[in-house]
């Protein structure tokens, strides 16, 4: 299977990049050979879309699977109707990001991990003092290794300039995607906590 990587430099040894959308490579890599082709990522000085691009271009690859540190919600769309899973890494190499998705220890994801602009100036989720929700989730639980985890400051974001006035819709729409994601992500936590009390109690 072809996976492709958000990276940070061109080989198997370089670290992932936090961001998808504006990541300086991608490494498509064949899970069972461990072959890799480093491509340098076309979108990354794009000056608007460049998550939708780059989800257009990883796809078109032949990709079945992104690894990556945060992906935000218009590339999260394309990939998903491209039917390409995506999978968050907290860091580490490149190689070691691929073990690791094929020994299962991935956290897969429903929903974006990151906001509107996230890629833009590393503004990260933007939402800490609005909604009270930045360090509290990031910093407490690391839901699906995102909200904050990489150092990004709960500030308010701010759009490129000439942005579309639909950003407040697209905030809303990455709230309520990010809120079913988490909704989710915790029914499974509940249901693995369970399980392991009953075990301990056989």
């Amino acid at each position: 299977m072809k996976v492709a990587v958000s990276s940070n430099g061109n080989d198997l040894a370089a670290e992932v990049s936090p961001v998808f959308g504006r990541c300086p490579y991608y490494l498509f890599v064949d899970t069972e050979s461990m072959e890799f082709e480093a491509v340098a990522n076309p979108a990354l000085s794009a000056s608007g879309g460049a998550g939708i691009q780059a989800a257009q271009f990883v796809a078109n690859q032949g990709a079945k699977v992104v690894l990556t540190g945060n992906v935000g919600p218009n590339a999260f769309n394309v990939l998903q109707a491209a039917g390409v899973q995506v999978f968050t890494v907290a860091g580490g190499m490149v190689k070691e990001a691929v073990e690791a998705y094929k020994e299962g220890r991935l956290q897969g994801i429903t929903g974006p991990s990151a906001g509107p602009y996230s890629g833009m100036g590393g503004r990260g989720m933007g939402m800490g003092r609005g909604m009270g929700m930045g360090r509290g989730m990031g910093r407490g639980m690391g839901m699906a290794g995102g909200w904050g985890a990489y150092g990004a400051q709960p500030m308010t974001p701010t759009p490129p300039s000439g942005s579309p006035p639909s950003a407040s819709q697209e905030d809303i729409s990455t709230l309520k995607a990010l809120t079913e994601s988490l909704s989710q992500q915790l029914d499974e936590m509940m249901k693995r906590i369970e399980r392991l009390e009953k075990k301990e109690k056989e």
